[in-house]
């Protein structure tokens, strides 16, 4: 624990320290735009190959058999924390469009990367309750934490995207109404008697001293429409004639809010069935699937996995590749905190409250759940398994979720200040967690 906490605050400070740093050209070397294309990288590259090449290398059909209770609980945390989300959201009644973000945060943790540095650290320590073969030990860890990182992949990438695309949706569509629905706006601003105008014989009058910009009346005619139309885009007071007025009252009125058409059962059914298969096509759950097939077909796997296999060669540019995940996503993390520190609009109870259910309620869930599966009998006698089930209630929010926030440009700020928070907390969380679930095990 004490390794992971050293290397991964290194990483996230230098991501923090180029994202701020000026270079020779004086600008910054991790921007905005650079972050958004590292980020598109990782999505579509390094993601799916660090998964494919540990899935496929990793999983066997008797692991799967036998570790069948880990999609389970892995299902659970994400049922208990969108649960609880959910909940938060209610009581605290944030805007629209961060409302299925809050949800996010609470449901996926950060089940891959993480449990790849910190059970091959609990297994190198002193004393630790799963056996003195430190190898074995490493061996059977990066075994469970590779497949808790493909059924997280699987999770994340299909429930967790869902609810990160549909906050862009929203986002944008708030934002397009606000720029292309003034009517409102300006029915306001007419009524307070402000810059109100008055309708005469093509004139208009004003009530305060200011009058509109003089506009060129040598308008061309082909030219007239397009000016018109700039004029009214930009020009805070819209200038009416009375046979504007007359052809506006003719014309039905279209209401802004009713901007979604009824539509009916089978067109709702179409669009609900190509959004499900548009993010199973997502390349991280694409590459998920390939390894798990590959993993369990014994004559696929031969092929590709192994010193004496004639297409090794896929297997090991995939894994070099996938090698640059982990810091990737990382140096992303620390550049998008240092964003995040500037300005947010989530308010302190939804910080504090995402805090609570991640280091706090899901934990003690965690533990409920898998000592009454263990119970049970649904759980084999192996100590470490049951501690890499107990950690995945225990972990920090997805960094995933700064990347799908980026690829749908929304909640980019708040994401930000939302890890910064998690992740020093995490620090501390992560080892009195893991001190108390190793004494359990013990």
């Amino acid at each position: 624990m004490q390794q992971f906490r050293e290397d991964g605050f290194l990483v996230i400070a230098s991501g923090g320290f180029y994202a701020n740093r000026s270079g020779p050209t004086d600008s910054k070397i991790l921007t905005s735009s650079a972050l958004r294309d590292m980020n598109k990288v990782v999505f579509t590259v390094f993601t799916p190959s660090l998964m494919f090449a540990s899935l496929a290398k990793m999983v066997t059909l008797s692991d799967v058999i036998s570790w069948w209770f880990m999609p389970v609980n892995i299902g659970i945390t994400f049922v208990v924390g969108g649960t609880l989300g959910w909940i938060a959201c209610k009581i605290l009644k944030p805007p629209q469009h961060f409302r299925g973000m809050i949800i996010a945060f609470c449901s996926a943790g950060n089940l891959g990367n993480l449990l790849l540095i910190i059970v091959p650290a609990v297994c190198d320590e002193d004393g630790n309750p799963f056996g003195k073969d430190r190898s074995h030990c490493r061996s059977r860890g990066l075994s469970y934490s590779s497949l808790s990182m493909a059924l997280g992949g699987l999770f994340i990438w299909t429930h967790t995207y869902s609810l990160m695309q549909k906050a862009g949706k929203m986002y944008h569509k708030m934002q397009s109404k606000s720029i292309q629905c003034p009517a409102d706006s300006d029915e306001e601003h007419l009524a307070q008697g402000d810059d109100h105008v008055k309708i005469g014989n093509g004139e208009a009058t004003y009530a305060d001293e200011e009058a509109p910009l003089p506009v060129s009346a040598k308008l061309t005619e082909h030219n007239e429409e397009n000016q018109l139309v700039s004029h009214v885009m930009v020009s805070p007071v819209h200038i009416f004639r009375e046979s504007d007025l007359s052809e506006m009252q003719e014309a039905p009125l279209l209401s802004c809010e009713s901007g979604i058409a009824n539509k009916g059962i089978w067109t709702n059914l179409k669009e609900t069935v190509h959004q499900v298969v548009e993010e199973l096509m997502a390349p991280p759950t694409v590459s998920a699937i390939l390894g798990f097939v590959v993993g369990l077909v014994p004559w696929l796997k031969s092929l590709v996995i192994g010193d004496g296999a004639p297409l090794r060669v896929i297997q090991e540019s995939l894994q070099l590749m996938g090698n640059g995940t982990i810091p990737c996503i990382t140096l992303i993390l620390g550049g998008n905190l240092t964003q995040g520190l500037r300005k947010s609009v989530l308010k302190r109870a939804v910080i504090i409250t995402i805090v609570c259910i991640r280091f706090v309620i899901m934990p003690l869930i965690g533990m409920a759940v898998v000592h009454a599966a263990y119970g049970v009998g649904f759980l084999p006698h192996d100590p470490l398994y049951r501690y890499v089930l107990m950690m995945q209630f225990a972990l920090p929010p997805a960094m995933n979720i700064g990347t799908m926030a980026q690829l749908f440009d929304v909640g980019q700020e708040e994401c930000s200040v939302i890890f910064l928070w998690t992740y020093l907390i995490a620090a501390i969380a992560l080892t009195t967690w893991s001190t108390i679930f190793m004494s359990i095990l013990s």
